[in-house]
């Protein structure tokens, strides 16, 4: 069984697998021999239908944590599934049925359901505007801004500092 942990980062891999690389969108999953490794890396078969599915995720997903598409855009991803309860000594375990070629992608909505529920508003875009990337804030204080400290945090700091400077000798 996948962690919950697990299922957040695969998330957060598939939402960061377009960054911006020399001022550049790149899509990570637009080679289809790179989409088919990545997918079995994350238990998928690798097919063409699964790889539609999931970039068709991926971008609404996108959409709606960047809140340019609402909740409901998901809605297809999530057409015929289902979720059955099996009880056992161990308690009430939950099976996933999904036709196989959106397995993964109704995976990648349940995880966001899930962060969004357990973790409200920790799953967020990094706030250098610059950026596609997006970040889970996981510290006590909920105050994490970029998807890393070293390359958008140190050149939004350096930016605020320049335009501080460059403020002060206009003044």
């Amino acid at each position: 069984m996948v962690s919950g942990r697990e299922q957040q980062d695969a998330l957060l891999e598939l939402l960061n697998s377009t960054p911006v690389v020399n001022g550049v969108v790149q899509d990570q999953l637009a080679d289809p021999q790179a989409a088919r490794s990545w997918q079995q890396a994350h238990g998928g078969t690798g097919s063409t239908e699964e790889h539609r599915h999931l970039l068709q995720a991926r971008d609404a997903l996108q959409g709606v944590v960047r809140g340019s598409l609402p909740a409901t855009s998901l809605a297809p991803l999530l057409k015929d599934v289902t979720s059955r309860p099996h009880l056992s000594t161990a308690g009430v375990s939950w099976e996933l049925e999904a036709p196989a070629e959106r397995l993964m992608a109704v995976e990648a909505v349940l995880a966001w359901s899930a962060l969004l529920e357990t973790m409200p508003g920790r799953l967020r875009p990094c706030a250098n505007p610059e950026c596609r990337l997006f970040l889970i804030d996981r510290s006590k204080t909920n105050k994490a801004r970029w998807c890393s400290m070293a390359v958008c945090g140190n050149r939004m700091k350096a930016r605020r500092h320049y335009q501080r400077t460059r403020d002060g000798a206009a003044g």
